[in-house]
């Protein structure tokens, strides 16, 4: 077995090797990570959650992940946009998430921004799909960034969201299903339909 390859689980399925430590990742990997989402309050979800999870476990945001929805307005960017400075003292204070200044002054930031777009997030964002994009045959074939996350990261910065870096974008364009990043061998991925 290659490093990083898939491995089988309780079930006999074979699972990209980080879907498998915890029940949460199982359900996520299986039933979530990298399947299609094409609403702009899904999108927009998404891509605040990876921004919250930076230098985090992603297992830290999944469980606080219905405490986020609340916090913000189920992720409703026309809600979310008009935040003011008494919801970002009650965000600070909420200790159901990331308490962190910068992120929750990004997700604020991000909301208005996407409001403002001239065009739905959800085109924005898919415009970067690749059309080609190879099945990983192990972890190590998994980059961390791409071309088409880095000029994600640039034209969402360009429009003004803030804590969107190359990185990020990726993690955005794996777990929204731009891109197919289950393992070639996972069972999981022959479920994923762009």
């Amino acid at each position: 077995m290659s490093p990083g390859a898939s491995v089988a689980g309780e079930d006999g399925r074979l699972r990209c090797p980080w879907g498998l430590s915890t029940p949460d990742y199982v359900s996520y990997h299986d039933d979530e990570w990298g399947r299609p989402i094409r609403t702009d309050n899904g999108l927009y979800e998404r891509l605040t959650l990876e921004g919250f999870q930076s230098g985090l476990s992603w297992l830290t945001i999944l469980r606080k992940r219905e405490n986020f929805r609340t916090a913000f307005a189920d992720f409703d960017i026309a809600t979310v946009a008009t935040f003011d400075d008494e919801d970002r003292a009650r965000l600070l204070a909420d200790a159901g998430i990331v308490r962190h200044g910068g992120k929750i002054d990004a997700a604020l930031a991000n909301a208005r921004a996407a409001a403002a777009l001239d065009e739905p997030l959800h085109k924005l964002i898919w415009r970067f799909a690749p059309d080609d994009h190879p099945a990983p045959k192990g972890l190590g074939d998994v980059p961390a960034t791409t071309a088409e996350s880095t000029a994600m990261a640039k034209e969402l910065k360009r429009r003004g969201f803030r804590f969107v870096g190359p990185t990020t974008a990726n993690a955005l364009m794996q777990a929204a299903g731009l891109v197919n990043d289950h393992l070639a061998d996972c069972w999981a991925r022959g479920r994923v339909r762009r």
